[in-house]
């Protein structure tokens, strides 16, 4: 077997133990999605609903959600808050898939979690691609690094997805974890809003500064009296206290 079909097949293998969730009221578009996944190698469960999005997610982790926003019951606005702010599902990336394509529209999905936001009609190709990328990118960030770190009263634990302030957990999604993360691996460095989208997100990504300041000021929130450690630089972006 020559190299280029043997990695061929290793990929397939690999996205064969990766499940993907997919979740649109849609049934062509829930099958669409469902056939172009499976016939690449994943392992896919489809639902129509908010609250089987919710249950299922729960009870069998999947790798990555495809998540449609325009939901009877339950939205995907709120499926995405409720994983994103659940300890057991935070980690989860997830990619809105919806016809709502106006900016203020992809502002919200991110700003409530969402790590890649695609807007119908969509190419099934692109879509997979984009899928492919949040996967690897979030198998290189678990594999990459996992080191803890300790500064001031914060303890930062990207192996358990875990943040101690004086010794109590707190509660953050996963793109404020990230962002934490970034700043905190480079105390005193003042990183750009598009600095902190790039290490976060990935070059090229949809976002405007009011998000990244949203996100900013959620962190500060939930760090409670730690969150002054992270440090507004005027007409610049952000750093952590050294």
């Amino acid at each position: 077997m020559c190299p280029r079909a043997f990695r061929w097949h290793a990929e397939r293998a690999l996205m064969a133990k990766e499940t993907i969730l997919v979740v649109d009221d849609e049934d062509d578009i829930r099958e669409l999605l469902k056939y172009n996944l499976e016939r690449e190698g994943y392992t896919v469960t489809a639902v129509a609903t908010g609250e089987d999005a919710l249950r299922t997610a729960r009870s069998k982790v999947p790798n990555l959600i495809v998540l449609d926003l325009m939901l009877p019951g339950v939205d995907g606005l709120d499926v995405c808050k409720i994983l994103k702010n659940d300890p057991r599902t935070s980690h989860i990336p997830i990619m809105m898939v919806t016809a709502k394509g106006d900016e203020a529209d992809i502002v919200t999905g991110l700003e409530v979690g969402a790590d890649d936001y695609v807007t119908k009609p969509f190419s099934p190709r692109v879509l997979i691609a984009r899928i492919r990328a949040v996967l690897r990118k979030k198998a290189m960030v678990v594999a990459g690094d996992r080191s803890s770190i300790r500064i001031h009263d914060i303890v930062i634990d990207p192996a358990r997805h875990q943040v101690l302030v004086k010794g109590k957990p707190v509660q953050l999604t996963a793109t404020e974890f990230r962002i934490l993360h970034v700043l905190a691996r480079r105390p005193g460095w003042v990183l750009t809003r598009y600095q902190i989208v790039d290490a976060v997100h990935g070059q090229n990504y949809p976002v405007t500064d009011r998000s990244v300041d949203v996100q900013i000021a959620g962190l500060r929130k939930e760090l409670g009296q730690a969150g002054k450690h992270i440090q507004t630089v005027r007409g610049v972006g952000y750093r952590f206290e050294e």
